[in-house]
């Protein structure tokens, strides 16, 4: 079975992208193409103006961690590290050194009175906007969210992507989100429909 065939996408910087899809689709098997997570079977990738199919795991691991960062659906964090130390880890195993420390993202994202939290003592939408800071720690060029909102109820996962798309305008990283809602796409300004692994439609949207 071929999860993607025939993909020819470019995602220029500071982009914001919507990529819609029913389950099965493809979309989290594309993101983790262009984030490098998995290389292709046939194609290139190209990230930050190298290519990542020609690099070994490791070196394609270090491009990954100093140019990508991922929100996934379920926030995922070290559950026996507070939110201030999950940010922090981050921050140091991508190596980044921007004026943000890991307490001024958590305060940007709205936790500065979370700090010492575990993740047990943190609501969904606290969790995934922990996520998010951890994910700016990597000072990322592209940020790639899998169905960010997919686990939180509408009113949390709208003030979520608000969040993200505050974030986007403020740091100006290029931005994927992949989800099954149209309405969440529809946020971006430019939706990548898939369909059975195949692009169908590459759309701009009217920004006004």
């Amino acid at each position: 079975m071929t999860a993607l065939a025939d993909i020819d996408l470019s995602i220029g910087n500071g982009e914001r992208v919507g990529l819609w899809g029913r389950s099965g689709s493809g979309k989290t098997t594309l993101l983790h193409v262009l984030g490098g997570l998995t290389n292709p079977t046939q194609g290139d990738v190209m990230l930050a103006g190298e290519p990542l199919t020609s690099l070994d795991a490791a070196a394609r691991g270090r491009l990954r961690s100093r140019s990508v960062a991922y929100v996934f659906q379920a926030a995922n964090l070290l559950t026996s590290f507070t939110a201030f130390e999950n940010v922090s880890f981050a921050r140091h195993v991508s190596g980044g050194d921007g004026e943000l420390g890991p307490a001024d993202l958590l305060e940007l994202v709205g936790l500065a009175a979370k700090l010492d939290a575990l993740p047990g003592e943190l609501s969904g939408g606290e969790a995934q906007r922990v996520a998010i800071a951890r994910a700016l720690a990597q000072q990322p060029e592209l940020l790639l969210c899998d169905e960010p909102t997919g686990q939180l109820d509408s009113d949390t996962a709208s003030r979520v992507l608000d969040l993200i798309g505050a974030l986007h305008e403020r740091f100006g990283f290029a931005l994927v989100i992949a989800t099954h809602d149209p309405d969440v796409a529809a946020r971006a300004d430019r939706v990548v429909t898939l369909e059975d692994g195949r692009c169908v439609s590459d759309q701009a949207l009217d920004s006004e």
